[in-house]
């Protein structure tokens, strides 16, 4: 029963922690180009010139 007082302050201070990256990259524009990583997969961007 003393784990409990222990493990519940730890999992509600790492669930905080989480939840505040997460708003960290809702404002830092982590989220706001999601096509575009899905789009840049497709592109063949070879930059030196030579091909395979």
């Amino acid at each position: 029963m003393t784990q409990l007082t222990f493990l519940i302050p730890i999992a509600l201070l790492m669930g905080a922690a989480g939840l505040a990256a997460f708003f960290w990259a809702m404002r830092d524009g982590q989220f706001e180009d999601l096509d575009g990583a899905a789009n840049r997969i497709l592109i063949d961007e070879d930059d030196d010139g030579n091909m395979p």
